[in-house]
């Protein structure tokens, strides 16, 4: 009998949430992620800042974007807010992302939203996720599946700026 636990892709909570909000495995809505990679690109700030678009945020929008993910359980270390998965919350933030690429040597782009507009979700042309928030900018995994684990069960992400 197959082991259908040590199969999965995300931990079984993360995989949970995810079902929930709407996501299974070889989702993918280019079109939508397309119309969001134009937007942004043609969004200019009134100071001039503009939000660069590169091949792995795109494949995050085709899979999880639209998608509003609510964690199962309490969380390990902090409460887990709910994650919206939509560029488009961090459309004005063309600024703040370039500062953080700017520090961390990279691009940044939009990811959507974390709780009630506390955070934003972004990442970089590695596929590195951040969020970003009042308290600071927050390392949150190498990868979108990482990051995902790390927001749903409420696991510390890693601080980038100084207390």
């Amino acid at each position: 009998m197959p082991d259908h636990l040590s199969t999965t892709r995300f931990p079984v909570a993360v995989d949970a949430a995810l079902r929930d909000a709407g996501w299974q495995p070889g989702r993918w809505d280019i079109k939508q992620a397309e119309h969001w990679a134009d937007t942004l690109r043609a969004h200019v700030s009134p100071a001039g800042h503009q939000h660069t678009v590169f091949p792995a945020v795109v494949e995050a929008w085709a899979e999880f974007g639209g998608l509003t993910v609510v964690a199962p359980g309490p969380g390990r270390q902090h409460a887990p807010a709910p994650l919206r998965f939509d560029p488009l919350e961090g459309l004005h933030l063309a600024r703040t992302l370039a500062d953080l690429g700017r520090a961390l040597d990279t691009e940044i782009s939009p990811l959507g939203m974390e709780g009630d507009q506390q955070a934003v979700l972004a990442m970089d042309v590695e596929g590195r996720v951040y969020s970003i928030d009042h308290t600071g900018d927050w390392y949150l995994g190498a990868d979108i599946d990482q990051a995902l684990s790390t927001l749903v069960t409420g696991v510390q992400p890693t601080r980038l700026t100084p207390g």
